[in-house]
């Protein structure tokens, strides 16, 4: 049950963007649920694998370059689902960057520890 709440945060989370950015666009809460499902499987699976290959680069810059990592991922995973696009690459910073403040702000209020 607390997989399927914080599915549905993550989802609703996503639908929220494009009201607060212009270069996000959702076109469904479908779309927004099958884009944070594939967000959740992509972060899950190929970003650790990711901060592993550039972990030289993410030292270099003190952290910085996991915002990197986290736009590319977001960016990937709006060219691959249909009804969720991103305008650019620095709107998917922006855009990861909003997602995991609001997805994070839902989760502190809404699940229980």
């Amino acid at each position: 049950m607390r997989l399927l709440l914080t599915w549905l945060i993550n989802a609703a989370a996503l639908f929220a963007v494009p009201y607060l950015m212009n270069s996000v666009r959702v076109d469904s809460f479908a779309a927004a649920m099958f884009a944070a499902l594939i967000l959740g499987l992509v972060n899950t699976l190929i970003k650790p694998i990711l901060i592993l290959l550039t972990l030289p680069v993410t030292v270099l810059t003190l952290g910085l370059f996991i915002f990197v990592i986290n736009g590319l991922l977001f960016w990937a995973v709006a060219n691959f689902v249909k009804g969720f696009s991103v305008a650019g690459f620095w709107s998917a910073i922006g855009g990861a960057l909003l997602y995991s403040i609001i997805s994070w702000a839902l989760s502190t209020l809404l699940i229980e520890k």
